[in-house]
């Protein structure tokens, strides 16, 4: 068979792939990249917008939420090779100004511990501190107000906070504001023409609009999408499919621009996916490297970072020993997630013969249900594990309080759906329904062997006390 026949059948098969989950789901717009045997391939889906349609193209913009991480951890990386920066130093080296609730917390903190996510932060300062240039700056100026859920270096809870942390190094050691800093250390370099972070960048282009589902079931636009500045290096980047392919390909490299000029030692990016912190349970990874997730699926190690904005949600996952990447985007919840995890699975077993299963809760018991029931949070969010006595379901509602102090539309919750708990004396569960299915996370107990917290999409969630307990 022809080379170009072989790539029209896969384009045809991907193609034919997304178009029919994207219509299941009720997704309206959906970019998928793969680049597989030293080739792309695209399959692009849908509109942009329900109120405005335009086509989806592989230059559409779409947010990508917690996949700036990756971002801002490279453009560190460029600053550890250049010598400014060492991961195992203090934060406070590179950023004095640091004050935090725990004093021995503030000067212990390294750059590692922000980038794999063992700071101990909890997981953001929900505060609007403007657009100028010194938005990173005042969002410093009041971390003393988070809380702190761990000591550095104990265990690792996903933090936005301190990535936007770590963009104010980017900052101070560089001169420039965070986002000319990476635009400079890695847009330009790498040709990144369709990957911007300025809320006025965006209109001259063709982006995508986040959905959510409405009360009739159909999606409707979300209406506020703009994220505080001071959020940018944790989540601020918007982005096309053909970028996002470009930037996986370059991590799957040696460190080399498409031209051949070295950007990044091929060691660098090599430490960049080697653990550094191991994950229970959890469906991000097995294992945190620097910034990227790490997970073992079917024998082949892949590595890659997800992200989600209001109605919004970014996949990119490489599989580095077979020089395989796959990127997808899609702008309609709640099952965004769910396209993405779908469209990676397709890929890597369609691609790759790697299969990539959940594992089966087992048979509800009743004694083990009466014990995760209950409410968990973090500052922002509330997860509610409840049972009807045959079931368990798991609801994540964004605070009432949090809602009615915010200037622009927040992200719907997400209603009750099955889960279950996994075999074993694990502590551990897997939901199986709704817009977080496939999500696993894990119960962590005090000495006594009571439950304290319950650890969702990386984060702690700390256990609500109630009269009962």
């Amino acid at each position: 068979m022809s080379q170009d026949r072989s790539q029209h059948m896969a384009q045809g098969a991907l193609s034919e792939f997304v178009a029919a989950t994207a219509v299941e789901l009720g997704i309206p717009g959906v970019a998928v990249g793969v680049w597989v045997d030293g080739r792309e391939v695209f399959a692009c889906h849908g509109v942009t917008s329900v109120d405005d349609p335009q086509p989806v193209d592989r230059e559409t913009l779409f947010q990508l939420g917690s996949v700036t991480k990756s971002y801002t951890a490279t453009a560190l990386m460029r600053l550890v090779d250049q010598g400014l920066v060492e991961l195992g130093a203090p934060v406070r080296r590179y950023v004095p100004e640091l004050r935090l609730a725990d004093e021995q917390a503030a000067a212990e903190i390294t750059v590692l511990n922000l980038l794999n996510h063992t700071a101990g932060l909890d997981w953001n300062l929900l505060v609007d501190v403007g657009d100028g240039d010194d938005a990173l700056a005042a969002f410093v100026a009041k971390l003393a107000e988070l809380q702190l859920i761990a000591p550095p270096g104990t265990r690792s809870s996903y933090s936005q906070a301190g990535f936007n942390l770590a963009g104010r190094i980017v900052e101070n050691v560089t001169g420039l504001p965070y986002e000319q800093a990476v635009a400079s250390l890695l847009f330009e370099p790498l040709g990144l023409a369709h990957s911007v972070f300025a809320p006025g960048d965006i209109p001259a282009r063709r982006f995508a609009v986040g959905h959510n589902r409405g009360a009739d079931g159909r999606p409707v636009p979300a209406q506020g999408w703009r994220m505080p500045r001071s959020d940018n290096p944790g989540g601020g980047i918007s982005s096309s499919v053909a970028d996002q392919l470009r930037w996986a390909r370059f991590h799957l490299g040696d460190g080399r621009t498409e031209s051949g000029a070295r950007l990044l030692p091929a060691a660098a990016l090599r430490r960049m996916q080697e653990p550094t912190v191991g994950l229970r349970a959890s469906t991000l990874g097995d294992a945190l490297g620097i910034c990227w997730f790490l997970r073992e699926v079917d024998g082949v190690r892949t590595v890659g970072h997800g992200g989600s904005a209001n109605g919004q949600f970014s996949e990119l996952l490489t599989v580095p020993e077979r020089g395989f990447a796959v990127v997808s985007l899609a702008n309609g919840g709640p099952d965004g997630t769910v396209f993405n995890q779908a469209v990676v699975r397709w890929a890597l077993e369609t691609y790759l013969g790697v299969v990539d299963r959940d594992p089966e809760p087992v048979p509800y018991d009743e004694a083990r249900a009466r014990e995760v029931v209950g409410s968990y949070d973090i500052d922002a969010m509330t997860i509610t594990i409840a049972t009807d006595g045959t079931g368990l379901t798991l609801g994540a509602a964004i605070k009432p309080e949090v809602r009615a102090a915010s200037d622009s539309e927040m992200p719907p919750d997400y209603a009750p759906a099955a889960m279950g708990l996994l075999p074993g004396d694990t502590d551990e569960y897997i939901v199986t329904d709704g817009g977080l299915k496939g999500q696993r996370g894990w119960f962590s107990r005090d000495e006594h062997g009571t439950i304290t917290g319950c650890d969702l999409a990386g984060r702690l969630f700390n256990r609500v006390p109630t009269v009962a307990q």
